[in-house]
């Protein structure tokens, strides 16, 4: 029994070890605010989540409808769910090393035997019964170790659902605005080539009463023909539109519709959000793809940790007991009982370098995790700075193209009125109306291109944002966590 309390009294003054370096975030400088100003509103962030509902700061009820659908129902997000899962599943098949495992059994056989003498053989039943257990204390700290890599890998596989569903989210309102975008420039086409008809029939009268040449009529049809080529070319993409819904929001695109809404351009504009940019950079880390690389950072570093320990020696105890008996109910008498303890040491003397090289293999891995978490920061930082910047300029962009739209317009009213008074060609009337219609589809594109900008720096400011202190989630990791997910 001397051994086995030697070996109890020193797995328990080492278990409180643990090997390899303890976890420290790998270190980046963030700027204190953004260079790309503007007439930004003002707020201080809390954690950002993935399931925030920022898509109804647009205002658009068809589009809340389907973010939820697409929440309940999507695929890809019903795989990262399963994975996620799993890494929890993993975590708790890590922490088991900590318990002894168990084993019983329970045998009854019968068997013929031949004695070496020449006797007569005999035949005899035998009944046997055995609990087993064993247990290596973690006196290293590798099972530690290896729950924390477990642990911050199921983190990393929560921010990277976190992530999905964000991505989702923007992908749905991109496709649904792009869609109602279409829609303002199907009625933009419906308006103009009405405008088109209508001049159409003037040339078609002057023609008959001999003030124009044929060639008026020409230009006048092929125009028009033109603009509802470009017309029908919008129907097929509004139909691409209401297809990538579909699939987004977990249905099929063959039974999928959304109705047409007429919305003019100034109200399509007017759901632009106010987006709270002038916020400290270190709302980046509130991104679910930022705090992912974080937490695998730490499960690297766990790692070392594991692979250190394997250069320690391992302790194991056994206990073991049980009976042997002709009948089962023989089992419980004295005589056919047994019992054993033990404990052995092993220590790995060569190995060819095997655990070095491991060791080496995890502090590489660990260094890659780091570069990479520094690298989604940085790309993070650009993703922000490029969309306030496009930002800013679209909204220069949008004012000055409104007023290219206001003064085409008065040329082709203008050119319309001298061709009918016989003061001016039809070329100067197809030149006015391309230039008006170039014009206002220059302008919706515009919006379309501000509600996508718009969309991506919600996402890349982490998916949502409101006024209030900012509430640190996870102050263990030194930062705060993504989508509420830890």
């Amino acid at each position: 029994m001397r051994p086995l309390s030697f070996a109890l009294l020193a797995a328990a003054l080492l278990a409180a070890c643990s090997s390899g370096p303890d976890y420290v975030r790998p270190a980046i400088d963030l700027p204190a605010a953004y260079k790309e100003g503007g007439p930004w509103k003002s707020a201080r962030p809390q954690p950002a989540d993935a399931q925030h509902p920022w898509w109804q700061a647009f205002g658009d009820a068809d589009l809340d409808r389907l973010e939820t659908q697409a929440m309940a129902a999507n695929q890809s997000l019903a795989q990262l769910e399963a994975v996620y899962r799993g890494a929890r599943a993993q975590v708790d098949v890590q922490r088991s090393a900590f318990w002894p495992s168990v084993g019983l059994n329970l045998s009854d056989s019968r068997a013929r035997t031949h004695p070496s003498n020449g006797g007569a053989a005999s035949v005899g039943t035998v009944a046997a019964l055995s609990l087993g257990a064993s247990w290596e204390p973690d006196l290293w700290g590798s099972v530690r170790r290896g729950v924390e890599a477990a642990g911050a890998s199921a983190e990393a596989s929560a921010d990277d659902l976190a992530g999905a569903r964000l991505s989702v989210q923007a992908t749905l309102a991109n496709d649904y605005l792009a869609l109602r975008v279409t829609d303002v420039l199907r009625d933009l086409y419906a308006e103009t080539t009405t405008g088109y008809a209508k001049a159409l029939q003037l040339a078609q009268a002057q023609y008959r009463a001999g003030t124009v040449l044929h060639s008026d009529v020409a230009l006048a049809e092929s125009t028009l023909k033109a603009a509802q080529a470009q017309a029908a070319d919008l129907n097929a993409t509004r139909a691409q539109f209401e297809h990538a819904i579909a699939t987004l929001t977990g249905q099929p695109a063959s039974g999928f519709s959304l109705p047409a809404r007429r919305t003019t351009l100034k109200e399509l504009q007017a759901t632009l959000p106010a987006i709270p940019a002038d916020v400290p950079s270190q709302l980046l880390e509130r991104r679910p793809d930022i705090a992912a690389a974080e937490r695998r950072a730490a499960a690297a570093n766990a790692d070392i940790g594991v692979a250190q320990a394997a250069f320690f020696p391992s302790l194991v105890l056994s206990a073991s007991g049980g009976g042997a008996g002709p009948t089962i109910g023989s089992l419980f008498d004295t005589p056919g009982r047994v019992w054993s303890l033990g404990a052995a040491l092993a220590q790995t003397v060569f190995d060819g370098g095997l655990r070095a090289a491991r060791k080496e293999q995890a502090q590489a891995a660990f260094d890659a995790s780091a570069a990479s978490y520094k690298q989604v920061v940085l790309s993070g930082l650009q993703q922000v700075e490029d969309n306030l910047a496009i930002l800013r300029v679209l909204d220069e962009e949008a004012a000055l193209q409104e007023d290219a739209v206001r003064s085409a317009r008065v040329a082709e009213e203008s050119a319309v009125r001298q061709y009918r008074a016989g003061s001016g060609s039809y070329l100067a009337v197809i030149t006015a109306q391309n230039l008006a219609l170039t014009n206002e589809r220059a302008a919706a594109q515009i919006v379309g291109r501000q509600l996508t900008a718009a969309i991506t720096l919600v996402t890349g400011l982490g998916g949502g944002w409101s006024a209030g202190p900012v509430a640190e989630a996870r102050t263990d990791r030194g930062t705060v966590s993504a989508a509420g997910t830890h």
